[in-house]
């Protein structure tokens, strides 16, 4: 009945593209909350109106978050289409949503062939239809089978949810079980607990009774004994009563009477005095006793901490008994250790003394086979000789029978005309000697023979023919001559060598060839066989070639006094002059080789030093360490060699050094041309090691805008300056110490002011670029131990080696501290010619992707999603534009890896200054005390930057229209420098 009241609306098909997609329009929000874009793309895609890619796009956008949005882009995907996506729109409604498709239309919805407009056919929506409908029975099946599966599932889960409640109740029973029996426990604790008290109390007690009881008996014994005495002092005073009585009796004089009652009354004055005296006496005897007592209670008390110590030694015993077990048990597994380890290192060495004697005997047997090589040698340039000598005294017999065989002809003309006429053209023509086969010899040794013997000599070499051979037979012959002779000596010289080339022809140029001179050199050369092979020798020696670098080996003792080097880091070290007689001269080393390699033993380690970009100074020390046998590699440069020869006698350089360094503390000036230098100066060292100055270097001041030397003078080298700069950092500390007891303040503001030391180091793994590159032979990764080494030095850098670098028109701003920052950024991009650097919007992927090139220069905090990139800061440089940065410190160094160069300005503060900024500060809800906290922990990061910064003092501005007018000065200021960047040192 409600189909029946719905009017019917306009025919779809009269009308217009406009009205049908105004018609969808005018019900978007209704399509966008009731359709599900999954069930209507199946019918979409047969109607041709969307694509593959179009379903991907609009299931799977991750910025499509619901269901709302994802049928909105449809319907825009679908307005692109037309007529067509709308009618196919509809049609996909009136299948799935027949409801929301009269609300639209205004019409029925019908399945006829007829009602469709045209876009499938009707073979093909039967088709449609039929696989829908067996998908849906298929995915019905599968709910059903999904639903069974689940309906099993959870009668499994409810009987394990059954048999976890009766476990819970049997663990609640277990519990309450367990909790009474603990509270029983406690009790049964308690109760023994007081026992032991009371125990202890009774004890006490008893203990107390018993001193009592023998403090009493003592007293009672003292007692008794002093009553005893009284007792008899007592019998005593009446034994002599009684004998004075008796003695009175017998003499009744008046005297004696007397002095009796003398006596008597004495003896009463004594009895009263003792009758006195008792009563005290048992006072104090009771004092004593009470004394006594407590001094016995004491004791016990004393006698019950010393048994408690007792036990409680008896139980540390026990444990250090235990322990001593364990220390036992460990000491014997260590002794075991230690034998084996014994007998390992036991084996280790033998091994190594095997392998030293095998290794002498291996030195042996070549210095051995050296001098047998060289005797050899020796003995052949002796009979070389001794075979020219023998083929010049040939020719002479050769020339002598010519003679006579022209003299015999002379003499048989007369006898017939014929031999007359045959001894004139035989007089005509030169005289050639008969063709014989020779022994060969090297043409090079008998350069300066006549031009007969050599045609004689080239024309006998391996001929068997009648007819003397072409030219071009002799220049094979002499080519396969040399291979061969060359081969035969590379063979016996060194077994193991690929290619030899030779240093110097020096000692086959003085040995004399002609025959005049032949005596002379064959004693001179028997001479030398007798000498020892290695200090003599017959011929340069051969040595290794790996592609341009010659690798000689010799005995470098003392390596300065055989050889001496000029040059630097610019144009490589070369050796200049070669001592006479010395190792180096002996194994051919000339002037003009360049010094590329060095390699020597030292404390039982092979170590290589890299000299090819060193400079002199480092090159020199580097030489001065070998001690023994060493390797070197040279490169033959003669033409630089010669350049440079002529530029340091002309004056116009005073070395072959040129680099640039950053000073990272302040050096006082002084007498003998010592350069004053501060904080961050850039110098051009020119000369490591100049005339005069030990421990110095040649150096220049830099002018800010061109590279150009200024003033120069004398500075610290490394190793010195690196100590200097220790004993300013150790005299800066003192001072700061100092000042904390007084002038804090004012020192603090002094020192701000004055920066006299940048604290900048390297990693330990990290190569320092101004030291020398010392490596072990054996292990690479491991540093040397040696103190005067120089990877063990301290990694505090009192210069920085850096490069110049000329940045493009504009260069980036960044503004610090960040606090403060963050407010002039928006007063400088008010100004023509700069502009600030906004943020961009990356999904998930695509910021992955930027982050990994390190691309993404910071987050942007107040919205997800969104950062900043150095592409928008390339488009604001591409502009000719300053790039405002509203960044941190972290962003220099990605931007100096894109080759892009910041202006970094630093505006102290104080807290002067900070209150100048009040009203800025809380209009952006800052505070002065956040603003002096940013800066005192931005400050110390600075020294951190591989490159040069540029500080306001505090007191140079009165306010915030001052600063930005001075912020722009520095800006146009430093535009024009050149930039120096220092490497990465970690």
């Amino acid at each position: 009945m409600a189909g029946e009241c719905v009017p019917e609306g306009p025919d779809l098909k009269e009308m217009g593209e406009e009205e049908i997609w105004e018609l969808i329009n005018d019900n978007r929000h209704r399509l966008s909350l009731g359709v599900r874009p999954c069930v209507l793309i199946p019918y979409l895609r047969q109607a041709r109106v969307l694509n593959e890619m179009d379903e991907d796009e609009i299931l799977s956008c991750h910025n499509l978050t619901n269901r709302s949005m994802r049928t909105s882009y449809m319907l825009d995907l679908l307005r692109t289409q037309g007529r067509n996506g709308a009618m196919a729109l509809l049609e996909s409604l009136m299948i799935h949503y027949p409801s929301l498709y009269t609300h639209v239309t205004g019409r029925k919805p019908s399945t006829e062939p007829s009602r469709f407009s045209g876009l499938i056919k009707y073979s093909e929506l039967t088709e449609y239809l039929v696989r829908a409908v067996t998908g849906m029975q298929k995915e019905l099946q599968e709910a059903r089978c999904e639903a069974e599966r689940m309906r099993v599932r959870c009668a499994s889960l409810e009987t394990e949810i059954q048999q976890m409640i009766e476990q819970e109740q049997k663990c609640r029973c277990l519990q309450s079980e367990c909790e009474r029996m603990k509270r029983h426990l406690a009790a049964l604790q308690r109760d023994i607990t007081k026992l032991k008290d009371e125990k202890c109390d009774l004890y006490a007690r008893y203990t107390s009774a018993i001193e009592e009881k023998s403090a009493v008996s003592t007293s009672c014994h003292d007692l008794n004994l002093q009553v005893y005495q009284l007792e008899t002092e007592l019998q005593k005073a009446q034994t002599e009563n009684d004998f004075q009585k008796r003695r009175s009796l017998r003499a009744t004089s008046p005297a004696e009477t007397q002095q009796l009652h003398e006596e008597i009354r004495s003896l009463r004055c004594k009895l009263m005095k003792v009758e006195q005296l008792a009563p005290a006496r048992e006072d104090i005897l009771a004092q004593d006793l009470a004394e006594a007592m407590d001094g016995r209670t004491e004791l016990a008390e004393q006698l019950r901490c010393n048994r408690e110590e007792n036990e409680r030694l008896i139980r540390e015993k026990e444990e250090l008994l235990d322990q001593k077990e364990n220390l036992s048990l460990q000491v014997q597994q260590l002794t075991l250790d230690c034998d084996m380890y014994k007998q390992k290192s036991n084996l280790i060495q033998g091994q190594i003394r095997e392998l030293q004697s095998e290794r002498d005997q291996a030195y042996l047997s070549r210095d051995e086979a050296q001098a047998l090589i060289a005797r050899s040698l020796a003995e052949k340039d002796t009979l070389r000789s001794q075979m020219v000598e023998l083929e010049e005294r040939v020719f002479a017999q050769q020339s002598k029978q010519c003679r006579v065989s022209s003299e015999v002809s002379a003499k048989e003309r007369n006898l017939s005309w014929k031999s007359q006429r045959s001894s004139s053209a035989e007089s005509t023509h030169p005289c050639r000697p008969r063709l014989r086969r020779m022994a060969a010899c090297n043409p090079s040794s008998i350069t300066s023979c006549s031009s007969e013997c050599e045609d004689a000599t080239q024309s006998s070499i391996r001929s068997r023919n009648a007819e003397p051979p072409s030219p071009e037979s002799f220049r094979r012959r002499q080519e396969a001559l040399l291979e061969a002779d060359s081969s035969y000596e590379t063979a016996e010289t060194d077994s193991f060598s690929d290619d030899f080339v030779f240093l110097s022809t020096e000692s086959e140029d003085k040995q004399p060839a002609s025959p005049s001179c032949s005596n002379g050199t064959t004693t001179e050369r028997l001479s030398r066989t007798s000498a020892p092979p290695f200090l003599v020798r017959s011929r340069p020696k051969a040595i290794r070639v790996n592609g341009r670098v010659l690798s000689i080996s010799f005995h470098g003792e003392a390596l300065l006094s055989q050889l001496t080097v000029v040059g630097g880091n610019r144009t490589g070290v070369f050796v200049h002059q070669v001592t006479e007689g010395s190792a180096a001269h002996t194994v051919g080393i000339s002037p003009g080789a360049q010094i590329v390699e060095v390699k020597y033993e030292q404390n039982m380690e092979a170590l290589r030093m890299m000299l090819e970009d060193s400079t002199l100074e480092e090159a020199v020390w580097a030489l001065g360490q070998v001690k023994g046998l060493c390797h070197l590699s040279l490169r033959p440069r003669q033409d630089d060699y010669e350049a440079l020869v002529q530029q340091l006698q002309s004056t116009n350089t005073s070395s072959g050094d040129s680099f640039y360094v950053r000073v990272n503390m302040s050096l006082p000036g002084g007498s003998c041309g010592a350069l004053t230098v501060s904080c961050n100066d850039i110098l051009h060292v020119t000369n490591t090691r100049p005339s005069g100055s030990q421990g110095s270097w040649l150096a220049g001041h830099v002018h800010s805008n061109e590279l150009l030397d200024l003033q120069s003078g004398t500075v610290p080298n490394y190793y010195r300056a690196q100590r200097l700069q220790i004993r300013a950092i150790e005299d800066l500390s003192y001072q700061t110490t100092k000042q904390k007891k007084g002038e804090r303040f004012a020192s603090r503001e002094k020192l701000k002011k004055q920066k006299a030391v940048r604290i900048v180091s390297t990693g330990r793994q990290g190569r320092n670029p101004l030291w020398l590159s010392v490596e072990q032979e054996k292990s690479k990764s491991a540093e040397t131990t040696d103190p005067c080494t120089l990877r063990s030095c301290v990694t505090l850098m009192p210069y920085t080696l850096v490069t110049p670098r000329y940045p493009p028109v504009c260069r980036p701003v960044l503004l610090l501290p960040t606090v403060l920052g963050r407010i002039l950024d928006k007063k400088l991009v008010d100004w023509k010619g700069f502009e600030m650097c906004e943020p961009e919007v990356l999904n998930s992927s695509e910021h992955a992707v930027r982050l990994q090139r390190s691309e993404v220069l910071e987050e942007f905090e107040q919205r997800p999603n969104c950062c900043y990139t150095l592409q928008s800061v390339e488009r604001v440089i591409k502009k000719g534009l300053h790039c405002v940065l509203p960044l941190g410190l972290d962003c220099v160094r990605r931007l100096h890896r894109a080759e892009i160069f910041p202006i970094i300005i630093f505006i102290a503060q104080s807290a002067r200054s900070a209150r100048k900024l009040r009203s800025k500060l809380q209009r952006h809800g800052r505070t002065e005390e956040k603003l002096l906290a940013c800066s005192q922990s931005e400050e110390p990061l600075l020294d951190k930057l591989p490159c040069l910064y540029r500080s306001v003092a505090p007191d140079s501005w009165c306010d915030s229209g001052s600063l930005l007018s001075s912020l722009r000065t520095i800006i146009w200021e430093e535009q024009k420098k050149i930039v120096w960047v220092e490497p990465d040192l970690w």
